[in-house]
């Protein structure tokens, strides 16, 4: 095949000219797909951010090396996921035995409907599975190896036929499917148990009731209240504040000593992320006239009860389309 053949859908004008709005424009189409994919590798929505833009820096250096044998749509996703593996070479830590992932991110729910749901097998519905995003599944994933997360998420999140993704990594077959092996192992030491509540969908009234009685209780400031949605089990992190409080009494105990008793102040705006309940709490500041923001609680509800917070400070609220302040009338 010749250089015009694989390169016309770039629209080439002759051997070796590509135009580049032809390319940036076929490029983008695949950009927020290739962002979830990123933010699956790395658990940072900045990171994937700048991942992605690496992503598309190298595929306009390497244009002439796409070949055709694939679809433009694998190229992309060749290149990102080798990005993404320089870049947990250079500099990410494995997590911490107990599971804390300081650089967890949340990924906003009305960035992810970006993607047209489609049928079920589609790639657009496959990058937005909500087994595969939520934080649960992005810590697990976080405990993997670079390598073995690059075949686990490639393989059963986007179901790469295994010698595609041994091409990717210059390895073999055999390789592939023993790394597969061990990633799984690993995903079901760090997995939990039991499937969340939530779906997002009609059938979610009785977790929509608790995330309500959640904020009022919250508003409130009322531990007893919100000792008695939690599960004995109940998990509660702060993100990248180092600290990974587990059971009911150790968590209860965290926000009594946290001052958050008492607290006044506080206004509320119910959202999702990550295909999860969330709600993002705003302070009145008498000296801007002003509720601003404070932090971002993202709830996991398994058998009616909270069975993990992980609470984000106030700088992840613009990413998540939230406003910026509320006014002091707000009745949210």
């Amino acid at each position: 095949m010749g250089t015009n053949t694989r390169l016309e859908e770039f629209g080439v004008s002759g051997p070796g000219e590509v135009d580049e709005p032809a390319f940036s424009g076929l490029a983008q189409r695949h950009r927020r797909e290739l962002h979830v994919h990123c933010y699956r590798m790395l658990a940072s929505f900045e990171d994937a951010e700048d991942t992605v833009q690496e992503t598309f820096m190298r595929a306009w250096r390497r244009r002439e090396t796409y070949a055709g044998r694939s679809t433009f749509r694998a190229w992309l996703y060749r290149i990102a996921t080798n990005a993404c593996l320089d870049l947990l070479a250079k500099r990410r830590p494995q997590p911490a035995t107990g599971g804390e992932v300081p650089w967890l991110q949340p990924y906003p729910d009305r960035l992810l409907d970006e993607l047209p749901a489609g049928d079920a097998d589609t790639p657009e519905a496959v990058a937005v599975a909500r087994e595969t995003i939520e934080l649960a599944y992005l810590v697990a994933v976080q405990h993997l190896a670079p390598r073995p997360r690059a075949v686990l998420i490639l393989r059963d999140v986007l179901g790469w036929p295994a010698k595609d993704v041994a091409e990717l990594l210059g390895d073999s077959v055999n390789s592939v499917n023993s790394a597969l092996q061990r990633a799984r192992a690993g995903m079901r030491q760090h997995l939990p148990a039991e499937r969340q509540d939530w779906t997002g969908g009609e059938e979610d009234t009785d977790t929509r009731e608790l995330v309500r009685r959640y904020t009022d209780a919250s508003v409130s400031t009322d531990v007893t209240a919100l000792a008695s949605m939690l599960r004995d089990d109940v998990r509660f992190s702060m993100p990248p504040t180092p600290g990974l409080h587990i059971g009911r009494d150790t968590v209860v105990n965290y926000l009594v000593e946290s001052g958050f008793e008492g607290m006044t102040g506080l206004r509320p705006i119910q959202t999702t992320v990550n295909r999860q309940p969330a709600l993002a709490f705003y302070l009145w500041h008498q000296q801007e006239g002003a509720y601003l923001p404070l932090t971002i609680d993202v709830l996991r509800v398994t058998g009616g009860a909270i069975t993990e917070i992980l609470t984000f400070h106030d700088d992840r609220f613009p990413r998540l389309g939230l406003p910026a302040h509320l006014p002091a009338n707000s009745t949210e």
